[in-house]
């Protein structure tokens, strides 16, 4: 009688595993293939998740709130991800993440024999807002670099024009001598807006638009109105890589000042002590060979 009852519970388990399967399997089988021909390669890190995040986009995606994918959208433009993934793409990354950080911390709590549903939710929220945090690490990556060599870009462009070149060829010689990172990347977008037909005001707003950068703003405004009045070009040109210079030295002397505030935490927990057990253990030995302790 046992045994009849296991094999018929055997042949249910198998039955409604093989149901399961089928639908999964036909659910996945209706997605679509993702065409990456002209995208940027996925990471490491992303690709054993690729096909849950286009199996969610693809049964899911159309539910997602308009202005959530719109903000996505401006986040991902803004960190220069948009050739990596789309805005509901990256919702439905920041969902599985939700999902997996949930099962992972219960099953941390199963083996440690406890439950919360405050770390539940924390695991919970933590996984959704992970991909947010690191595209504002990408971010701010991103802007620094283009701080960095924004100045040796406007002294390309200053030296170009003064040569006799309009912003056009100026911006053509920088791409080809300036130094590779995402500030090149985007004046060879700024080249392509113009070789499709856009004028240099509207492709120049654009860059604007895409990186969203104060000094990058300046710089825009300041070609756009030397354009506009007439004004001499390469004086403004001039005058923008100097102020870009001389912010540049300021932000490198403010990281200096900051310096010896941040060694204070380091050297209170684990400098000082280790010191004080290096000069204080001999002196105790002493005392303890002596019988004073």
């Amino acid at each position: 009688m046992l045994l009849f009852i296991a094999l018929a519970v055997s042949i249910g388990l198998v039955v409604i595993i093989g149901i399961c399967y089928m639908s999964v399997s036909g659910l996945v089988g209706v997605v679509p293939q993702e065409d990456r021909t002209f995208l940027d390669p996925l990471p490491k890190s992303l690709r054993p998740l690729w096909p849950l995040v286009n199996f969610v986009v693809h049964h899911f995606g159309s539910r997602f709130s308009n202005k959530l994918v719109e903000r996505t959208a401006v986040q991902l433009r803004l960190t220069s991800l948009t050739f990596l993934m789309n805005a509901h793409q990256f919702i439905a990354l920041s969902i599985i993440g939700a999902v997996v950080a949930s099962l992972l911390a219960l099953l941390a709590m199963l083996a440690l024999g406890s439950f919360s549903v405050l770390v539940l939710l924390g695991a919970i929220m933590l996984g959704y807002f992970y991909p947010r945090i690191w595209t504002r690490d990408v971010r701010r990556r991103r802007v620094a670099q283009i701080l960095k060599h924004l100045s040796i870009y406007l002294d390309f462009l200053t030296l170009a024009v003064e040569a006799g070149l309009n912003i056009n060829g100026a911006i053509q010689k920088a791409v080809e001598k300036g130094p590779e990172g995402p500030l090149r990347w985007e004046l060879e977008h700024v080249l392509r807006d113009l070789k499709s037909g856009l004028n240099r005001t509207e492709a120049l707003r654009r860059l604007d638009d895409r990186l969203r950068i104060q000094e990058v703003t300046n710089f825009v405004s300041a070609v756009v109105q030397a354009e506009r009045m007439g004004a001499g070009l390469a004086k403004s040109l001039r005058f923008q890589s100097e102020q870009r210079r001389s912010e540049r030295f300021q932000r490198a002397e403010k990281k200096a000042m900051e310096a010896p505030v941040k060694l204070v935490f380091p050297l209170l927990v684990f400098i000082f002590p280790i010191t004080f057990i290096v000069l204080g253990f001999p002196i105790a030995m002493k005392f303890v060979q002596e019988g004073f302790l």
